[in-house]
């Protein structure tokens, strides 16, 4: 079978290895046995169902359950292997010469329960302990091949982003305009599945919602929830009409080659009432001061504070990334595989940013029974600061109000 996409260089996957090899020997673990679906990707180029072993020391090897011949097609990786199941692993491990690991480090983050009492009774006599957090570290400080990836992600979530005029009128339900939205998406090469490692946490291509029902509260990590098509979705665009003159929320996640790209803009036909523009215009004006701010070194927790302040200066407190007391305590994250990754603009969050971490960077207000307003743009971590990797104008696009009739 031919396939169309290219795929990750053993030099890259090389190097991924290596991080994780160092951290591994930092924390006392003879191996790493990766099963989470991202990670499994990371590190090896395939998402195809099995297990990779990465030894603290040689050669990592990949066991793929199915689908092993597309395993072979997509992994650079030199020792891949077919395994029929997990009681198998120890004697693979053993037949490369790898002893059975004493300490074996494991996604703890995300593997179920049932799981991990499984894999221990397979490496009965191995301390499993958590190795998810140094992976994600890892995965935060995006290298030069990941970012061109997560560039030619961004300008696509522009390309959509300039679509929206065309389709865009009164009348139209949000759902309907979301359809069209992603039908586009998807004729770009958008994979249509946006990864996020948060558990009960699930995302389609993202959020359009029109007025009021963008300020529709929902239980998913973001400051935007929206009434949805359903109780057993709850969040997103819903059936509601489009009117004129209220801001429509289109953020969406472009996700190519397994990079995301995380793109807010607003849009209205006719103009929206001046509270909401002013409030649009104060979140520029905080995105433009963290841009300058957020430098390799400093403490994202105390960007965190700092954009807090800022909306307090500009008589948002009340509104910024939420309302009341279910409010979310964060004004970023990290994106690349996973749409929230490391690291998190939040409160006490402790991490210092370092060069070639990737951040969505997302200040928003939301005013219950008017609507949201505010930007999202996906940043890479220089020297001098954040870079946009986004283009399409950060202000709210207004169409003309014949557009509606």
């Amino acid at each position: 079978m031919q396939f169309f996409y290219k795929n990750v260089p053993s030099h890259e996957l090389a190097a991924r290895i290596a991080k994780l090899q160092q951290a591994l020997a930092g924390n006392d673990q003879d191996g790493a046995l990766i099963v989470q679906k991202t990670d499994l990707f990371y590190f090896s180029g395939t998402s195809q169902q099995g297990w990779l072993y990465v030894p603290v020391q040689g050669k990592p090897i990949l066991m793929i359950f199915k689908e092993f011949e597309r395993a072979l097609a997509e992994s650079a990786l030199e020792e891949i292997v077919s395994l029929v199941g997990i009681k198998k692993i120890p004697e693979i491990l053993s037949s490369y010469g790898y002893p059975s690991p004493a300490v074996l480090g494991m996604e703890l983050d995300v593997l179920p329960t049932n799981l991990y009492f499984l894999y221990q009774k397979v490496f009965d006599k191995a301390k499993i302990s958590d190795i998810s957090g140094e992976i994600r570290l890892i995965r935060a400080v995006k290298s030069e091949f990941e970012i061109g990836k997560l560039r030619a992600s961004a300008a696509l979530s522009d390309k959509v982003a300039a679509r929206v005029p065309e389709l865009l009128t009164a009348g139209k339900t949000e759902v309907t305009l979301s359809g069209e939205l992603e039908g586009y998406a998807r004729s770009l090469g958008h994979q249509g599945i946006v990864r996020m490692r948060m558990w009960g946490n699930e995302l389609f291509y993202g959020h359009l919602m029109a007025g009021d029902a963008a300020a529709v509260p929902s239980y998913i990590a973001s400051p935007t929830g929206g009434a949805g098509v359903s109780g057993i979705i709850g969040q997103g665009a819903g059936f509601r009409k489009i009117g004129v003159r209220e801001p429509v929320l289109v953020d969406y996640v472009f996700a190519l080659d397994g990079y995301i790209s995380d793109h807010t803009r607003i849009f209205s036909i006719g103009s929206v009432a001046g509270e909401l523009q002013r409030a649009h215009a104060a979140m520029l004006e905080i995105q433009e001061e963290v841009k300058i701010q957020a430098k390799p070194g400093v403490v994202t927790g105390e960007l965190y504070e700092m954009m807090i302040a800022l909306a307090a200066q500009k008589g948002y407190q009340e509104n910024f990334m939420g309302v009341g007391d279910r409010k979310i305590r964060f004004t970023g994250h990290g994106v690349g595989l996973e749409l929230d990754e490391f690291p998190f603009i939040a409160k006490g969050q402790q991490l210092a940013l370092q060069v070639g971490m990737v951040i969505a960077l997302e200040p928003k207000t939301i005013f219950p029974g008017l609507g949201v307003v505010g930007i999202e743009n996906t940043h890479l971590v220089t020297d001098h600061g954040l870079e946009p990797l986004s283009k399409f104008p950060d202000e709210i696009t207004v169409l003309p109000e014949v557009q509606g009739s």
